[in-house]
């Protein structure tokens, strides 16, 4: 019989710093410029929250993983992504113009998301709810 995600485990932690990160990251997008922010928090912190969001992802589906095991492919994917915005085609210029096409896939190609990627997953790594449930004592 399967265990039910307990409160405090490191999964549920996970899935609730994924949709934290949402939020966050949807919010910075969506108010980031009418609360004044600068331009490179606006644009490489949203980068950065979806450099965390993949990390999350992949540390749902890997959960046995060690976090730093687990940044690796999550790097992959988030360079796989950015460096997809090359590709060209109508159907996928047509979607990338949607607002679900730019949340996902992104629009222009930039060697500086993958630096803000790599930022997000470092951070999400370090503060990993795996890596911190293992430091604490047991009780």
């Amino acid at each position: 019989m399967r265990k039910i995600i307990q409160a405090r485990s490191p999964q549920f932690l996970r899935l609730a710093a994924l949709f934290l990160v949402i939020v966050l990251g949807l919010a910075l997008r969506r108010f980031g410029y009418a609360a004044d922010l600068p331009f490179i928090v606006v644009k490489y912190g949203g980068s950065a929250l979806w450099g965390a969001m993949v990390y999350l992802l992949v540390a749902l589906v890997a959960a046995r993983s060690r976090p730093a095991a687990i940044a690796v492919p999550a790097l992959l994917i988030a360079i796989s992504v950015e460096l997809f915005r090359l590709y060209h085609t109508p159907w996928l210029d047509a979607f990338r113009l949607t607002t679900a096409g730019a949340l996902l896939l992104g629009r222009i190609f930039s060697l500086w998301n993958m630096l803000a990627y790599g930022i997000g997953i470092a951070a999400a790594c370090a503060f990993d709810p795996a890596l911190w449930t293992a430091l604490r004592p047991c009780r």
